[in-house]
């Protein structure tokens, strides 16, 4: 037809990618008609075709094929995908960061206490007293907020998808900010004078709290149902630490009916240090709820990151299977017979012939266009993936090939997709094909079952569905089907290969043996290879980044709020201490009591945190879709990863405990007269 001349374009996608291929797709989807414009003007005046000249050379009408697109296309989706599991990290970070925020506030009133009340008690304002304390502290939020934001700028990587979001910034800075006047208003504000009995002000607290609780619970249903139905944004990623919030709330209803079951069988003992530490930490159960919360959304954030990281991993071994097919796979355009008929000895190949045909069914005659129509040699596939359960269907139900060409008009036996045999319920399946030189043939197609889901999804057929729209219905029959079609330039010719011995499946030796049967312009890909790429994928190891970061990061906050939340209440558990030693307590057993008012504490937030990494992604199974980091069929199942959920917990317990030794070594060294004068 005349010399062909190629252009190879390449799109530099250095700084914002997904913004700069976002812009990319619109003039290369008319690229085709804008470049016709400019090289083709006017007909030729003896057929009237288009006429196109390049460097002064008339040639027919242009061809492009647009490569560049789906490729664009497939990077944005799995760049949303990925911000979309982001922001879980990231939200959580924040709702952990400010209840850190909000227990050092807490711990700050605590201390000015004293102070707060003599300037209140000399006639000082609440409101003056709020903007005493916002001089103090809002110009150490602003310089926080800017050395974050200049640190965040140099810590980012230049050339990625990522985008500064100042908006975001101001919000958390603002929400920072304003925490400090709000808990100091609540903490200085004129008390309400007691007009009621305490019974109906009791009453009143109840029915806030009971509010508040099934506000909250409604908050959560709302944002799971919303998440499950649309997917996560910027807001829906806070879903989790509603979860949290949630979890939190039901262990503090549990919480204390736990610890009086505990109770009732602590005062049945003769020992007076497993009551007394009961007691006190059913009595402090209420005022840990933000310690709580803030384990319990550490831990279940990193059990969660967790569980994303196993899953993938585990799914990249799939994903590479699929588009690999076995050890290695050739494919090149059309359906053509192998160069080479000799077979190496030390590797096991497998044919697929890939036509589109389009089909009529027997017993209504409704036409089926396009339809997916496999030819291989079952003995073939069963040799290469013994183990497999499609090689075992097919070798199982269709009938071994054979070079005989009596059976010419015979039907041809085969195995349908469901969405296929769905069209068609008992009938057969009719097809015309045009042999060159030769009258139209009819070829007819006699169902001998239907493939499973499982089968379909089975890595043998990765590569030769590939070639095929999503959707496109499957049949699946045998080579005698491959010598009645004739070669289509549509279709697609797949080796499948395997290595017997570890050099015979090393990557060149597969390499060199598909290039001999199907010649040097056979698209090639190697499992190992496709199994290094896709964990190379700048993708998947930015997302395990985030997690790995927000996670330390959550920690070390985390760590800072518990701290601050013992020193907050160490004081209550000293002065117990204290007047239980004038009556005769031990030092051993006044560090015991130390360890079981804490111990509570450690057990619920493990527990916690373990339900909501686990719970979480069950909640968003619809949402949490890995398969664009995996590569594979289907959604990878899900694998939490329990080595580091029992690391974390051990963690956080060992970390709980270690604070009631330490609170025991200072309260035995603080010595009993400083307590009580301070009392």
């Amino acid at each position: 037809a005349g010399p062909r001349m190629t252009w190879q374009l390449r799109a530099d996608l250095s700084g914002a990618a997904l913004d700069r291929a976002r812009a990319l797709t619109g003039p290369l989807s008319h690229y085709s008609a804008d470049l016709s414009d400019e090289l083709c003007q006017g007909a030729d005046p003896l057929t009237g075709d288009l006429a196109c000249h390049i460097g002064g050379q008339a040639t027919g009408p242009l061809l492009v094929i647009d490569s560049l697109t789906p490729l664009l296309a497939a990077f944005t989706a799995q760049d949303q995908q990925a911000r979309e599991l982001a922001t879980f990290a990231v939200d959580a970070l924040a709702a952990v960061a400010l209840a850190t925020v909000t227990v050092a506030v807490r711990l700050l009133l605590r201390r000015r206490q004293t102070h707060l009340r003599l300037q209140r008690a000399r006639g000082a304002s609440t409101l003056r007293l709020v903007l005493l304390r916002c001089a103090v502290a809002w110009p150490v939020v602003a310089v926080a907020a800017l050395l974050g934001w200049t640190a965040g700028q140099a810590l980012a990587h230049s050339g990625t998808s990522g985008s500064p979001h100042p908006m975001t910034a101001a919000l958390i800075a603002s929400a920072v900010g304003l925490t400090l006047p709000l808990m100091t208003w609540l903490a200085t504000r004129e008390p309400r004078r007691p007009g009621r009995l305490r019974r109906s002000r009791r009453n009143i607290a109840v029915g806030r709290r009971v509010v508040l609780e099934l506000t909250v619970l409604s908050a959560t249903a709302a944002g799971v149902v919303a998440l499950r139905s649309q997917g996560p944004d910027g807001i829906l990623g806070a879903v989790p630490a509603l979860v949290a919030l949630t979890v939190v709330l039901i262990l503090l209803r549990c919480y204390p009916f736990v610890l009086r079951m505990v109770l009732r069988q602590a005062r049945r003992s003769r020992g007076t240090v497993g009551f007394i530490g009961a007691a006190r930490a059913a009595h402090d159960a209420p005022a840990t709820g933000l310690a709580l919360f803030v384990l319990v959304l550490t831990l279940g954030t990193a059990v969660f990151g967790g569980l994303v990281d196993r899953t993938i991993d585990g799914g990249l071994a799939t994903g590479a299977a699929w588009t690999a097919g076995a050890d290695a796979s050739a494919t090149v355009a059309g359906t053509v017979t192998p160069l080479s008929e000799t077979r190496s000895p030390g590797t096991r190949t497998a044919l697929q012939h890939l036509y589109t045909l389009d089909l009529a069914g027997q017993a209504d005659g409704a036409e089926i266009s396009p339809v997916a129509v496999i030819a291989l040699d079952p003995e073939q596939l069963a040799a290469l993936a013994p183990t497999s359960q499609l090689a075992s269907t097919l070798l199982a139900r269709l009938p071994p090939s054979t070079d005989s060409r009596a059976d010419t008009n015979a039907p041809l036996p085969c195995l349908l997709s469901p969405d296929l045999r769905a069209r068609e319920h008992t009938g057969g399946f009719t097809g015309k094909v045009v042999p060159d030189g030769q009258r139209p043939r009819d070829l007819v197609f006699t169902p001998v079952g239907t493939l499973t889901t499982a089968e379909l999804h089975d890595p043998l057929l990765g590569p030769v569905t590939a070639q095929t729209p999503a959707g496109t219905p499957l049949l699946i029959t045998t080579t005698r089907a491959a010598r009645l079609i004739p070669p289509q330039s549509s279709g697609s010719t797949v080796l499948l290969l395997n290595g017997r011995t570890p050099a015979t499946a090393s990557p060149a030796a597969l390499r060199s043996t598909a290039a001999e049967e199907l010649g040097p312009l056979a698209r090639i890909r190697v499992r190992s290879e496709t199994l290094s790429a896709l964990r190379a994928d700048g993708l998947t190891r930015g997302l395990g980044t985030i997690y790995t970061t927000t996670s330390i990061l959550a920690a070390l906050s985390g760590l800072l709020a518990l701290v601050l939340e013992l020193t907050l209440t160490s004081h209550e558990r000293s002065r117990t201490t204290s007047f239980l030693r004038t009556l005769g307590l031990g030092g051993t057993q006044a560090g015991a009591l130390h360890f079981l008012q804490l111990l509570p504490l450690a057990l619920t937030s493990a527990v916690g945190g373990t339900l909501l990494g686990l719970l979480e992604p069950r909640l968003m199974a619809q949402t949490l879709d890995l398969r664009q980091f995996t590569g594979g069929p289907t959604q990878p199942a899900l694998h939490t990863d329990f080595s580091l959920a029992v690391a974390l917990v051990a963690g956080v317990i060992a970390l709980i405990l270690a604070a009631a030794v330490t609170e025991a070594v200072l309260a035995r060294r603080r010595g009993l007269g400083a307590v009580l004068r301070l009392d």
